[in-house]
């Protein structure tokens, strides 16, 4: 319980942490501030969108979201640029990092 905790529960500040860091990328890229939010919270959609459709269609257990990522992520375009960006930055791993600090908090709160 205390990792799904981790996932589901804190998840969602950390899903609105990545939307708030794709709006002002978007701003330092010259964005107006309210279209990059829009975009942002428009990508969030339609990719949680996407994902579940795929699930729904064939099931949980057949589908990876890597799958789906390579699925958008044309050979030296700029997806897979972003993409490797966001590795060299140690972007999953900070993610493992968020979900085992939320979880290990959790176990402690449950503690008491």
């Amino acid at each position: 319980m205390d990792a799904a905790t981790g996932i589901s529960g804190c998840g969602v500040a950390f899903v609105l942490s990545f939307i708030e860091s794709l709006e002002n990328a978007g701003v330092r890229e010259g964005l107006p501030r309210l279209l990059a939010r829009k975009l942002a919270i428009q990508t969030a959609v339609g990719s949680a969108l996407m994902i579940n459709d795929v699930v729904e269609r064939n099931g949980i257990e057949n589908v990876h979201p890597a799958v789906l990522r390579g699925d958008v992520e044309s050979p030296g375009g700029a997806t897979i640029a972003g993409s490797l960006a966001l590795e060299a930055g140690g972007f999953q791993s900070s993610i493992y990092d968020a979900v085992q600090a939320a979880t290990s908090k959790a176990k402690q709160l449950g503690k008491k």
